[in-house]
């Protein structure tokens, strides 16, 4: 059985600083996503493309969506396993090649840190995160590889 789910969200431009886009420095990049009942999400450009650095770009939260959509999987395989996963942190790094008509990701590197309740928990721990990357909708979803470099140790005492 297939079930078909449909997600909604607005993005809306707040960038016309007067006179709209009337030249390529004239106007900001900024911009806010918005779905319901959810906050919203300042976003720009990345500061390279006349962005606003302190706000997120598209090329972040793809590779945050990537990331997010592992680490969930992820949890969910080794709770159905047995492994007791006590803390997950990863620090993902997703590589963009700039073309002439615009670009594209050369892929994107997991690199989970996760703390499991016992050492006999660390071989499977492992091997799990191959098994949240089959079943990850996000990464089954983009033209470019997704690799992963994690790292399991044994909570402390």
């Amino acid at each position: 059985m297939t079930t078909l789910h449909t997600y909604e969200t607005t993005v809306t431009w707040t960038g016309n600083q007067g006179s709209g886009t009337s030249g390529y420095r004239d106007f900001s990049r900024d911009h806010e996503v918005a779905a319901p009942g959810r906050p919203v999400v300042l976003g720009s450009s990345d500061p390279a493309f006349r962005g606003d650095a302190s706000r997120w770009n598209p090329e972040q939260l793809l590779l945050a969506a990537i990331s997010e959509c592992h680490l969930l999987w992820y949890l969910h395989v080794c709770a159905v396993a047995g492994v007791v996963v006590t803390a997950y942190t990863d620090d993902a790094r997703g590589t963009m090649r700039e073309t002439a008509d615009g670009g594209h990701f050369t892929e994107a590197v997991l690199r989970p840190r996760v703390e499991v309740e016992a050492a006999d928990m660390t071989g499977k721990a492992l091997a799990l995160h191959d098994v949240a990357h089959r079943s990850c909708f996000i990464a089954n979803s983009v033209n470019f590889p997704v690799r992963h470099e994690p790292v399991v140790t044994v909570r402390a005492a």
